[in-house]
């Protein structure tokens, strides 16, 4: 498979929530991260917009987010 990624991305664990418009908020687990970007994992990507803010509780950091594709339990997003 081709890397198509600027940036690597390294192997996390961490708990995030996916926060959005109308007080939506969603938990979610930051599998892998990079500067541009990280892949969450979801119960259901359902509902989740396709942009949102992305709390990193560990670091306590706000990412904006931009839903850059979706599978069954896990979503990649860009960053800004």
């Amino acid at each position: 498979m081709d890397e198509r990624r600027d940036k690597a991305r390294h192997r996390v664990l961490k708990a995030g929530t996916i926060e959005f418009g109308g007080g939506g908020a969603i938990d979610c687990t930051v599998r892998n991260l990079s500067d541009t970007g990280a892949a969450l994992d979801v119960s259901s990507p359902v509902g989740i917009p396709d942009h949102f803010s992305l709390f990193v509780q560990a670091d306590g950091t706000h990412l904006a987010c931009t839903v850059i594709w979706r599978k069954e339990r896990r979503i990649g997003v860009r960053f800004g």
